[in-house]
């Protein structure tokens, strides 16, 4: 009789603990298998609690570079800092390897990339962007001496081209069967074609604004033909909160007139996207 009714207890004390187990799911799923919404993390909250919004940049004037006394500075690394000064966060900038830039998002090395990004069909099926907030192109530069013979995209078509890897310039060597040598970045291409050993680079047309022709480090250079146009975007994690909540400062600043007083410190008020 004693071992009938342990048994009994035991049976009864195991069919509480599956409904509480079923009842709880504490896996954050529901009955379909699906993540329920409460199990997913805010990245805004997350930033908020660390203290800081870490962004990955590379040297890219005028977006991203650095000012006399060390410190980052451009449209995108004071929009930066707008913003996370309106999430009540200090500012970190990392300079990271353009071919790395969506597992350094990943990996939560950093928590944005703001840097004059194209928003290409890889960077918006593997990251949650923001809406376009700047225009700007592919552009090719020469030297001043070449410029007069390079008005067409035959005209260049047998040119040695460098790009920078993993950059929409490289996708456009790319599209046009160019010949072209990849580097770390786009001011190496500036400075191979400055330095006579590529006969031209494919980089951003903002960039080649603020770094090429008169008034610059690079006088004897010069941008000749446009090979595309195109929209940058800031990237977040895949289904992060963090690029809704970017969108909605961007449009405060784009209101409030911030943005254009930005952008005019840098030469860059007329590629500004309404937001």
């Amino acid at each position: 009789m004693k071992k009938k009714i342990l048994a009994l207890i035991t049976a009864m004390t195991m069919a509480t603990c599956m409904s509480a187990c079923a009842g709880s799911n504490t896996s954050g799923n529901d009955n379909t298998g699906n993540v329920s919404s409460e199990d997913i993390v805010s990245d805004v909250e997350y930033i908020k609690d660390k203290g800081t919004l870490i962004v990955g940049i590379t040297d890219f004037a005028p977006m991203d570079y650095k000012d006399d006394n060390g410190n980052w500075i451009g449209f995108d690394a004071d929009m930066a800092t707008k913003v996370a000064q309106s999430l009540g966060v200090e500012v970190q900038f990392v300079e990271i390897d353009w071919d790395n830039k969506i597992l350094e998002l990943e990996n939560k090395s950093i928590d944005v990339v703001w840097n004059g990004m194209t928003l290409t069909s890889e960077v918006t099926n593997a990251m949650e962007c923001t809406n376009a907030y700047l225009n700007n192109a592919q552009v090719v530069v020469v030297s001043k001496d070449k410029a007069d013979q390079c008005k067409t995209l035959d005209d260049v078509s047998g040119f040695s081209f460098a790009v920078e890897s993993g950059s929409a310039g490289e996708q456009a060597a790319i599209d046009n069967g160019f010949e072209y040598t990849s580097l770390s970045s786009q001011a190496d291409a500036v400075m191979e074609v400055a330095a006579g050993t590529s006969d031209a680079c494919i980089i951003d047309l903002l960039m080649a604004g603020a770094m090429v022709g008169e008034g610059t480090s690079y006088e004897n250079l010069t941008y000749t033909v446009e090979l595309t146009t195109e929209e940058y975007g800031i990237g977040c994690r895949k289904g992060s909160d963090l690029a809704a909540y970017i969108n909605e400062q961007l449009k405060t600043y784009y209101a409030d007139g911030s943005m254009e007083t930005v952008a005019k410190q840098y030469g860059v008020q007329e590629a500004i996207i309404a937001q």
